[in-house]
């Protein structure tokens, strides 16, 4: 059974503050501000670039993303950390395409994360060929898998409104149509179990900054099944994906495995501080996290329904069909989140009306749900939130 008192006091939380903001950034790992000081003195200080050999950095992304796979149930030597998540999505969604050059349809969703969208764009236009991007409602992908689609690019959990996907039935719908599959992890890594082998996906990529708590700019990782990974091709051949980089070989030679899919130098101090925090993880269990934080947002649910009739539920309201967050619309939904910050209540604001809370039972409990209510509920009844400078939109929402 997971002790998540002793989760919560692992984390730096300021006094007066409500964080409901953990499915876009978490918090700070106490253990991670030693760890990169002694990165940054020991290491770095000390050892200068011996520290390649002397600290294993080269070795981290893979020692890293073995730490991952846990999370995400895959095996060790089935995850690697680097680039960005874009990169990455951009990274898998290539090799999927490679495996079936017959094909020329990318099939996503409209509630896919936009940035996913603009690298399968973008991909699309590099290729040419005559490849295409299809985009269908998310109740529709089911329907729209067939014997055209060379790849199913999907976030398992929506953004905005955390609908969840059905990754095992929507993965063998594809397989059995021929078609491989990508799924965005980014807001399910870390907030729910992740069962990739069990589901026999093919490709997998997510980020690191949410749920994880690797700290803003963390690091991504990219998942290859391991019957895949000898045989998917990657289109960024960077030096650190070479089969012997210290060579310098004037041409590309894919590395072993998973090696492949790293391109150029790991960002270690980050990945210092993503070491740290998924100590955190150790001894923790996912369906243990799971299990509260359905309780978590089905109290929060049915508190501000019950005392903020203004607000109308965006999230599905079955907790097994959504992820570790949840979403209400209201018509100056900005404004009200700006107030609820300014209060001490942190969740977010996505476009057009979506007021998002995360909950992270590593470190919220039913009392931060309880006193996050009754702050919207006071701002909600009086109109303190209808205020000028609360409008005014910054340049993250």
């Amino acid at each position: 059974m997971t002790d998540f008192a002793k989760t919560r006091a692992a984390f730096r939380l300021p006094d007066g503050v409500i964080y409901l903001d953990g499915n876009s950034l978490g918090p700070l790992p106490v253990a991670a501000e030693a760890r990169v000081a002694r990165t940054i003195s020991e290491e770095w200080g000390k050892e200068l670039i011996r520290g390649w050999n002397t600290a294993g950095w080269m070795s981290w992304p893979r020692s890293i993303g073995d730490r991952i796979a846990r999370l995400i149930g895959a095996r060790a030597g089935s995850v690697v950390m680097g680039d960005t998540l874009s990169i990455k999505v951009f990274q898998a969604l290539a090799a999927a395409a490679a495996l079936v050059p017959e094909r020329r349809v990318i099939l996503s969703d409209s509630g896919n994360f936009p940035s996913d969208l603009y690298m399968a764009e973008g991909l699309v236009k590099a290729l040419g060929r005559g490849y295409e991007l299809k985009v269908v409602e998310p109740e529709a992908v089911e329907a729209a898998i067939d014997d055209e689609v060379a790849v199913l690019m999907l976030t398992q959990v929506d953004y905005r409104t955390g609908r969840l996907h059905d990754m095992a039935s929507l993965t063998k719908k594809a397989h059995a149509a021929g078609v491989v599959t990508v799924w965005d992890l980014a807001h399910s890594a870390g907030a729910l179990p992740v069962e990739l082998e069990r589901c026999d996906a093919d490709f997998a990529v997510g980020c690191t900054y949410k749920y994880i708590n690797g700290g803003p700019g963390a690091p991504a990782f990219i998942y290859v099944a391991p019957r895949l990974a000898a045989v998917a091709e990657p289109i960024l051949s960077g030096w650190l994906g070479h089969e012997a980089p210290f060579a310098f070989d004037l041409n590309y030679r894919a590395g072993p495995g998973i090696e492949r899919m790293r391109v150029g130098t790991p960002p270690i101090i980050a990945l210092a501080a993503l070491d740290a925090a998924l100590d955190v993880w150790d001894g923790v269990e996912m369906s243990d996290v799971r299990r509260r934080s359905m309780e978590l947002s089905e109290l929060f649910i049915r508190q501000v329904e019950a005392r903020c009739p203004s607000v109308t539920l965006a999230s599905p309201r079955d907790a097994a069909k959504r992820g570790s967050q949840v979403s209400f619309r209201h018509p100056d939904g900005y404004a009200v989140m700006q107030a609820l910050i300014d209060k001490g209540v942190i969740g977010d604001f996505r476009a057009p009306d979506c007021l998002r809370f995360g909950f992270t039972p590593l470190y919220i409990g039913e009392a931060e749900v309880l006193g996050a209510v009754a702050i919207l509920e006071k701002i909600l009844t009086d109109g303190s939130w209808d205020q000028p400078h609360y409008r005014k939109k910054a340049a993250v929402t």
